[in-house]
């Protein structure tokens, strides 16, 4: 399929998220009639943990090294994909260009502490030098914290890069689900996590054309 859309899901930094927002994108975009696989380049494989653990049978869930990306991107086309997200390791620039190289748009997940906003930098320069669009997730933030939110924003400001407008908040679903092997919309699907990562995906759509 021509238009199967690839979207990478990178930090610089581990504990930013990148692995809950891949998943639940996932299940969101399933949701919404896409078929999805996750590939999942970081060695200590934790989507590919998640997908042990859970009942469904999809989104499709595939553990490789960096360097069977392109193979994996083909299977998948090959199998009818209609979105590929690859949820790619922290502290690995290679694979991490690779997979933006491979991307249509690049997603850099980051919790509001100020180390995780001082590590975007390297991803942000990866991105670069992919020459993809590329847009920063803000994660975990603390519910109402709008001057938080705001101070994030001016330090993805200094990278040149664009923000998400999908904020999403340090929710207990987001961790109870993936323990369960589900993802927000799942576990609580008229809850607050639930609603945040819905609007998130119908963005991403919008920005994939979708």
């Amino acid at each position: 399929m021509a238009d199967m859309k690839i979207v990478a899901v990178e930090a610089g930094k581990g504990g930013s998220g990148k692995t809950t927002t891949t998943l639940n994108l996932a299940v969101a975009a399933g949701m919404a009639g896409k078929t999805v696989v996750v590939i999942d380049l970081d060695p200590q494989a934790s989507a590919a943990g998640w997908k042990d653990s859970r009942p469904a049978e999809t989104p499709v869930v595939v553990s490789v090294p960096s360097t069977r990306l392109p193979q994996a991107l083909q299977a998948a086309r090959d199998g009818g994909a209609d979105l590929v997200l690859i949820d790619t390791a922290p502290h690995s620039e290679g694979a991490a260009l690779a997979a933006a190289k491979a991307a249509d748009l690049i997603l850099i997940p980051t919790r509001p502490g100020i180390l995780d906003l001082r590590a975007i930098g390297t991803t942000a320069d990866v991105a670069k030098i992919a020459g993809r669009p590329v847009f920063i997730v803000l994660n975990a933030m603390p519910p109402g914290a709008t001057r938080l939110v705001e101070d994030a924003r001016a330090a993805a400001a200094v990278h040149g890069l664009d923000v998400a407008p999908v904020v999403i908040e340090q929710r207990a679903a987001l961790s109870h689900s993936l323990t369960a092997g589900q993802t927000a919309q799942e576990y609580e699907p008229t809850g607050k996590a639930a609603a945040e990562i819905g609007r998130l995906y119908d963005w991403l759509a919008t920005q994939l054309g979708s």
